[in-house]
């Protein structure tokens, strides 16, 4: 695992903290925001071992943040830190992104199977986080493109492989894709449309 696949913990923590949970439920919720989208990636590649289980590190960074933070936030920093946190887990979706559509493209599966392998390492993170903390997922009711965004950075991977660009360019590039776009939508307040209702 890299540095990067731990940078989604924080939205993790502050969901846990408005539902105050207790220490565990704190650990767990932001485990799975950091890790699920890997994990449930990584089942649905039937790849071994979890990446979280290859560089154990990363959970002991996690713990670590978490005390820190159990610690140190209260509840009158929630709003600052929420909007704070926007930004930098704006880089943490396009990396998410690029890095699981590069896993499974490397594994020869095809295009479209290579970006959606992306796109749940980038979102289902959070996913998982609101389903345990009883949401409805953020990521299918707060009409922001976070999911579209790591599939537009998936593509770019593609089409940039596909033109014979070298795979770390095509990394970086696919994640400065999905990175900006969703920089672009929070910047613009860009949503999507919703249902209509009668």
């Amino acid at each position: 695992m890299r540095p990067r696949e731990i940078s989604s913990w924080a939205p993790g923590l502050l969901e846990a903290a408005r539902k105050r949970l207790d220490a565990v439920g704190v650990v767990v919720v932001a485990s799975l925001t950091a890790f699920g989208g890997g994990t449930l990636r990584d089942i649905l590649l039937d790849r071994r071992p979890f990446f979280w289980v290859e560089h154990v590190n990363w959970l002991w960074a996690l713990l670590l943040l978490c005390v820190l933070a159990m610690t140190f936030l209260r509840a009158r920093h929630f709003a600052i830190t929420e909007r704070a946190m926007q930004w930098p887990d704006a880089v943490g979706l396009g990396l998410f992104a690029a890095a699981g559509t590069q896993l499974a493209w490397d594994l020869s599966l095809p295009a479209l199977v290579s970006v959606i392998m992306g796109v749940i390492t980038a979102v289902f993170g959070g996913v998982l986080r609101d389903i345990v903390c009883n949401e409805i997922p953020s990521t299918f009711r707060d009409h922001r493109p976070h999911a579209l965004c790591a599939f537009a950075g998936g593509w770019a991977f593609i089409g940039l492989q596909q033109i014979g660009f070298e795979s770390q360019a095509c990394l970086w590039l696919a994640a400065a894709t999905a990175t900006g776009l969703r920089l672009a939508a929070l910047w613009s307040n860009y949503r999507l449309p919703a249902w209509p209702s009668k």
